[in-house]
């Protein structure tokens, strides 16, 4: 089978597996999910960046109704696990909006925690109340919720809708931490932390990944290309 052209490396049984490794449950499910929907594969992909990646992320394809309810319970158990406070969650347009919703439901089916959540539109609407907020009114310390921190765009304009309603940022809830460094030393989450002060709280992060590779023998043959990647480009 070519892993390079983007099938999954993984069959059904693998999956079944119950994966014997120090990571924590929420963690090893994201993995789990994210294997199963196709969302993280292992080959080789060329990046907006130019680098050669030997996996990828693509949340779009959690796209059921089942895979997005465990997303939300994965989101969720992360978001407790960091005991981060925060007023409502913001889910940045376009990917950030079914993110937002599904953790707001598994923080209240699971954690009995009601937390009101809005997101953006693109555009602003011209017509009904306009605007171009959607759900709960922005206030007070707002959580950011989003799939993955490529270069940190989404974070700035959300801070941007945030501060233009007078709300606070809380900090920043996002699947995947890639932890390579872009243009300069610092990856985008370093960055957002620096320039924004906000704490980012992820799923998981590229260090897990490696960890969970080692753990499972059907992936090991991916854990050379893994590490040298991190060596490469995550900072020290």
């Amino acid at each position: 089978m070519n892993y390079a052209d983007g099938a999954p490396f993984i069959d059904n049984r693998i999956l079944e597996w119950m994966v014997t490794t120090a990571l924590e449950q929420y963690r090893q499910d994201f993995i789990r999910l994210a294997l199963a929907c196709h969302v993280l594969q292992f080959g080789e992909f060329e990046l907006k960046s130019g680098r050669l990646s030997p996996y990828f992320f693509n949340a779009g394809k959690f796209a059921s109704g089942a895979s997005l309810a465990e997303l939300g319970r994965c989101y969720a158990a992360a978001l407790q696990a960091a005991n981060l406070p925060a007023d409502m969650l913001f889910g940045p347009a376009y990917k950030g909006i079914p993110l937002v919703a599904t953790t707001a439901i598994a923080l209240a089916d699971h954690h009995q925690v009601d937390m009101p959540f809005a997101f953006n539109r693109k555009e602003a609407k011209a017509h009904g109340e306009g605007g171009k907020v959607v759900g709960a009114p922005l206030e007070g310390n707002v959580l950011i919720v989003d799939d993955v921190m490529t270069a940190g765009t989404a974070i700035r304009e959300s801070m941007a809708i945030l501060e233009a309603a007078g709300a606070t940022g809380a900090g920043v809830l996002i699947g995947l931490d890639r932890c390579e460094r872009g243009a300069a030393e610092l990856s985008a989450v370093e960055q957002v932390q620096q320039d924004w002060g906000l704490k980012v709280i992820s799923v998981i992060s590229l260090h897990d990944i490696i960890e969970w590779v080692e753990d499972n023998p059907e992936a090991m043959r991916h854990r050379d290309a893994l590490q040298r990647y991190r060596d490469r480009y995550v900072s020290a």
